[in-house]
């Protein structure tokens, strides 16, 4: 294949684009944020995302890459088709699980952990930070390199280079702009995705070699229709991973960062329908070019015999397409509409990680009197960091997609249920959390992994050995792996209590303080109140509290105090 310039010049517009308006946001909003609160600016913006664009922002959480050629190669591969191509239902109605919304926006958290350091300790929030941490990390690796392959396809440049240059600009203008740069670069990319790829399809779809997709949908002609099936033998693996993908894509700080950014709690609510159903609309383009892909003799075009998926190249289905089946012009438009798409899923799972670190581990967990500027460096230089190491992953391991797989399932096994209790369950306590935690992990190694070749330990009703010599797991393990961690958070956390309130355990047993001691304080403080009741809330209004002062501080309510005093009960109160 030869070197295509045309290529490389609609590529470097796009990415140049993409980076001047990542610029262009941060010096927009490089004042915003009060002076000590310019690392929550970057976090979560001024919580002032409109709807405009935090709809886009948030389809943004999940339409990427991996979303867009994942869909594709799902609906293109024989064994699998539509019925096999989960993500855009799955995701869409992880989005509409509003109820994790309102919750979080409403009480001013700055990160997904803050809920769990504040009721577990920072001792819980660091153990919860690896799965997340390796979620997003492995995720932004993941696409960086589908980028690379992708490019490489079309425009056949070295595959480091373009990965390379990729995470760069990703990570220079998350580097400078923070959330708003993330949101309004997002807002480029998923018109470009949607424009991109909605000119692609009629190109290709009426391409001579191209058999009617209404026809393949149902009927064998180059290979298994394309609307698939779902075996008896398969429902259940089908049902593990629709919730592994509805549920487990609600606790990632990615989705988080765009919810704890917006304007209030309704509109957090009112961007999570919207992204819902963009999310669908963005999936349209992608599912008919794996129609097209299944329904095209590829021995009547220049890419010849055999066809994609007897070369193992299923997963390149969309950027085959394009160069293929479409006009130079449109391949290369389709292909700076795929880069983009990549892009706007690094950005946020660099910054998701870096904020994470800098707010829950080193200011909560090591330095809590650091002071915001020290902050506001921890996360450029983890952005740095967080940015090279996805980059090197993406370079140098073999089994990228492997390791996302299974660092995806900890978040939906381990996080999921300790988010719902955090947040619906009262009661739960750290003793509860950390035994979930651990019963939910063990399950989910034990049962094996074979992207990773990890072979089971436990082995459940219907596995079977495959032709690599790989064991398959057929029962929903890792639902069973959920719930387990689930009910075992929930029953350690009600059996301690007991046992501590009533003195079967001595109060020293206590000694994460999860019960006692916390009982004590919550009744300290509901007396410290009440012998308060002189003081006026709205003379605390103006005062711009130093968070990092104590653990507990962080967590303040700012919204709450903003509301105060504007009460004019209180205000005629101060008057007399």
């Amino acid at each position: 294949m030869a070197f295509h310039v045309e290529g490389l010049v609609a590529i470097v517009v796009f990415y140049l684009a993409i980076l001047a308006v990542g610029i262009w946001a941060a010096w927009k909003t490089k004042n915003t944020g009060s002076e000590g609160d310019r690392s929550e600016a970057i976090i979560v913006g001024g919580r002032d995302i409109g709807l405009l664009v935090g709809g886009f922002t948030m389809t943004a959480t999940w339409v990427g890459g991996g979303y867009i050629n994942g869909t594709a190669e799902a609906v293109y591969v024989p064994d699998y088709g539509l019925a096999w191509a989960q993500a855009p239902i799955g995701y869409s109605l992880s989005l509409v699980a509003f109820f994790f919304a309102k919750p979080m926006r409403s009480k001013g958290y700055v990160t997904m952990l803050d809920p769990f350091q504040q009721l577990y300790g920072k001792r819980m929030g660091g153990l919860l930070f690896i799965p997340a941490l390796m979620g997003e990390m492995f995720w932004a690796a993941a696409i960086f390199s589908a980028l690379g392959a992708t490019i490489s396809v079309i425009i056949d440049i070295n595959v480091n280079i373009s990965v390379i240059i990729s995470a760069l600009i990703a990570t220079l203008y998350t580097l400078v702009g923070g959330v708003y740069s993330v949101a309004y670069t997002d807002v480029v990319q998923l018109f470009c995705i949607f424009l991109g790829l909605w000119i692609s399809v009629p190109f290709a779809m009426s391409h001579p070699a191209v058999t009617d997709i209404g026809l393949t949908a149902v009927h064998h002609v180059y290979q298994a229709p394309w609307l698939g099936s779902i075996n008896s033998l398969d429902i259940y693996t089908w049902l593990d991973n629709f919730f592994l993908l509805t549920l487990g894509g609600i606790p990632w700080q990615a989705y988080f960062q765009r919810v704890l950014s917006s304007s209030s709690a309704t509109y957090a609510q009112v961007l999570s329908f919207l992204a819902a159903f963009g999310c669908l609309v963005m999936a349209i383009p992608a599912v008919l070019i794996g129609a097209i892909g299944a329904s095209t003799a590829w021995n009547q075009t220049e890419y010849g015999v055999p066809d994609p998926k007897s070369k193992k190249e299923a997963d390149m289905i969309l950027p085959i397409v394009l160069q293929y089946l479409c006009p130079v012009y449109i391949s290369f438009f389709g292909l700076g509409a795929v880069s983009a798409a990549v892009m706007s899923s690094a950005d946020s799972s660099i910054l998701s990680a870096s904020s994470m670190f800098a707010r829950n581990i080193y200011q909560l967990a090591f330095r809590q009197n650091a002071s915001d500027r020290e902050i506001v460096w921890v996360i450029r230089i983890t952005v740095l960091l967080f940015g090279a190491s996805a980059t090197a992953m993406a370079l140098l391991a073999s089994s990228v997609y492997g390791l996302w797989y299974l660092s995806s399932d900890l978040i939906y096994i381990i996080i999921f249920p300790q988010l719902l209790c955090v947040l619906f369950i009262k009661g739960t306590n750290t003793y509860g959390a950390i035994a979930g935690y651990l019963f939910g992990l063990v399950l989910r190694i034990t049962g094996g992994e074979p992207y990773l070749y990890l072979q089971p330990l436990i082995f459940y009703p219907g596995w079977y050995q495959d032709d690599n010599n790989l064991y398959i797991q057929r029962f929903p393990f890792k639902t069973l792996a959920m719930l387990t961690s689930f009910f075992t958070n929930v029953i350690v956390s009600y059996l301690a209590k007991y046992l501590f309130e009533s003195g079967t355990l001595p109060p020293k047993l206590d000694f994460l303080d999860a019960v006692v001691a916390r009982y004590s304080r919550e009744h300290m403080d509901k007396a410290t109140l009440v012998k308060s009741d002189n003081i006026v809330l709205n003379e605390l209004a103006p005062v711009n509290p130093r968070h990092s002062l104590t653990l507990s501080s962080t967590f303040t309510n700012k919204e709450a105090f903003n509301y105060v005093d504007s009460s004019p009960e209180l205000s005629n109160t101060e008057d007399n």
